[in-house]
């Protein structure tokens, strides 16, 4: 990574996914363990077949939606965007907006 490649938090949602779409309707203590455990794999896995390993750091992911939180480049997020399984990455717009001063509504 260059020096104008410097590391944001970035948030990726997901397409549609009928496996999580049906753990997600199990609302035992057991379901939300194996909804947990699947969606952490499944965007672990994405961001392993996609990155380079020690480039990018997975903040957590977000199982009310079906995305996650990860510290990557401009670049890592381009490549992100071209994945078949991501529907959405945006850059973290919160922090953007503290550090402007602008606030966001």
């Amino acid at each position: 990574m260059g020096s104008d490649d410097k590391r944001e938090i970035y948030y990726v949602f997901m397409n549609f996914d009928p496996e999580y779409d049906h753990l997600r309707l199990d609302r035992t203590k057991r379901g939300a363990f194996e909804l947990d455990a699947y969606l952490s794999k499944k965007h672990n896995d994405l961001l392993a077949r996609n990155l380079e390993p020690g480039t990018y750091k997975k903040i957590c992911s977000l199982v009310i939606v079906d995305g996650f939180a990860v510290e990557i480049s401009d670049y890592q997020a381009n490549v992100l965007r071209s994945a078949e399984e991501a529907r959405v990455v945006e850059k973290n717009q919160e922090l953007a907006c503290l550090i402007n001063d602008k606030g966001c509504h």
